[in-house]
């Protein structure tokens, strides 16, 4: 039994066998918590397998997490379909619909070049199963990566933030059913390119701010986080600077934040749920960051693929689950070797 989060430790389940939620949120539902994110038992370097689905854990704790299975599994015998193990398919997020009473999942799907798309699905509950109602979905006409799905807490709007692939960061309004945008949308940091472009969007509200949370573009190592607050979903967005601001390593503590964990009996705990994507690589944080800065420099091709990054293995990624505080109106990310839900009011 776990009484503690420990951040960048291996996580296991109750089975004791490695958690593989990756790219991950916890939404809760009649008071269970569910874990879910990419499956990468499989992805081992030279395997040819990106995913193998998308995998679910429940909780009550937050500590202990008992694997539900995969509750979007791949489909193995169809090399065109988006869940077919070899697409890129990355960063599951999953909203309640409590109009259609239906659960929406979206996925992104990266393709050869720089093309991301998406692939929407639905099902009565949190586990399943789920059917595709919408493949390779180009929304606004636009390369969509990585994003983060938000429904308004007082009438039920939901907007869709996305890296509008290299170039900027989207907020959509999506449908009443949640399974497609309006077509209404605002732009915000804008970049020439990469590194410098703003991924992996999270969305926090509180005290009637909304703060979205991100990270530079430098594939699976880590780089200085950001955040950005606004009085609405659409902006405009004052950059408040690093997250992380004790971080000597400037690596965001060698993780990427994929979601942020509204504890829904706590009065202010939120908790950024990250991935440390390559553990074996906790010295070489300032290298990577300065290595892809010169990779991505003008006059270089930015589809170079480049030796670091030939071995990676994600199937021994860690997580990096930490409690946000906030200095004023200011979010601010702290290490902590341990901690536990019991320490907030």
């Amino acid at each position: 039994m776990q009484t503690s989060i420990k951040p960048g430790q291996v996580w296991l389940d109750t089975k004791g066998e490695r958690i593989h939620a990756h790219g991950g949120s916890v939404i809760t539902v009649d008071g269970v918590h569910y874990w879910y994110g990419e499956n990468k038992e499989f992805s081992a370097p030279g395997s040819g397998i990106w995913h193998w689905g998308v995998r679910c854990y429940s909780s009550t704790d937050l500590y202990n997490w008992e694997d539900r299975g995969l509750i979007i599994p791949p489909v193995e015998d169809d090399e065109d379909s988006p869940l077919h193990p070899t697409q890129l398919v990355d960063r599951p997020h999953i909203i309640h619909n409590a109009e259609t009473n239906k659960f929406v999942a979206w996925l992104k799907i990266m393709t050869k070049g720089s093309l991301q798309r998406s692939t929407v699905l639905t099902a009565d509950h949190i586990l399943g199963p789920y059917e595709i109602v919408r493949t390779w979905l180009k929304p606004l006409d636009m390369s969509a990566g990585d994003f983060d799905l938000v429904v308004d807490p007082h009438d039920g709007k939901g907007y869709y933030y996305f890296e509008r692939v290299h170039s900027e960061m989207i907020c959509a309004d999506l449908t009443t059913d949640y399974t497609d945008v309006t077509g209404y949308y605002s732009t915000h940091f804008p970049q020439p390119q990469p590194p410098f472009v703003r991924e992996a969007p999270a969305h926090l509200y509180r005290n009637r701010l909304h703060y979205l949370l991100t990270s530079g573009t430098t594939g699976y190592y880590p780089n200085p986080s950001e955040a950005a607050v606004s009085r609405s979903y659409h902006g405009p967005f004052e950059v408040l600077g690093d997250l992380h601001p004790t971080d000597e390593s400037r690596t965001s503590f060698h993780s990427q934040i994929s979601s942020v964990f509204t504890h829904p009996d706590k009065k202010d705990l939120y908790i950024a749920i990250a991935d440390r994507w390559l553990p074996r690589y906790l010295d070489h944080g300032a290298r990577a960051h300065d290595a892809f800065v010169g990779h991505f420099a003008p006059g270089k091709d930015g589809d170079e693929p480049m030796e670091e990054f030939a071995d990676v293995d994600t199937t021994i990624a860690d997580y990096v689950w930490l409690p946000i505080r906030f200095d004023g109106d200011r979010p601010v990310i702290e290490w902590r070797d341990e901690w536990t839900i019991e320490e907030f009011d």
